[in-house]
């Protein structure tokens, strides 16, 4: 029932914009040139996306190490995209959903890392300290001897 209904709707619609009045209006309120700014002139279709999303996936999942939290991630990620759902109006969401989780945990990781390495430098100074500290004891005593 609602089908026809349609189906009348868009045909009354399409008489409207083929009557004249319609025409003489567009005419008036667009110039020529800007007609064709309606005209959508290229994209990509579903398949074209996903085969590109994946390829990047695939790409990122060959530079991450193996077994780690970020390559299961990305393991999930291609199954999201290779899966008969992966690009419909929900499914593409979650993967977008899923990038931005992934993102704020690799910039969580990077921060852990940062504050490591600053710790570990830090640690390092100072084992260097006592290393140099203990060289100079040594001396001094075999001097002494």
């Amino acid at each position: 029932k609602t089908r026809a209904e349609e189906l009348v709707a868009i045909a009354d619609t399409i008489k409207v914009l083929n009557d004249d009045d319609a025409l003489d209006l567009f005419k008036k309120v667009l110039p020529s040139a800007s007609a064709s700014a309606f005209v959508q002139t290229g994209t990509l279709s579903a398949q074209t996306t996903r085969a590109r999303a994946l390829s990047a996936v695939h790409r990122m999942q060959h530079a991450a190490p193996r077994n780690s939290r970020v390559s299961l991630q990305l393991d999930l990620l291609a199954v999201a995209l290779s899966g008969k759902k992966g690009l419909s109006k929900k499914g593409f969401e979650k993967v977008i959903a899923m990038c931005d989780d992934m993102i704020k945990v690799l910039k969580q990781e990077q921060v852990d890392d940062d504050s490591k390495k600053e710790y570990c430098a830090a640690q390092l100074d100072q084992f260097e300290d006592k290393k140099k500290e203990t060289e100079r004891s040594i001396s001094d005593s075999e001097m002494a001897i």
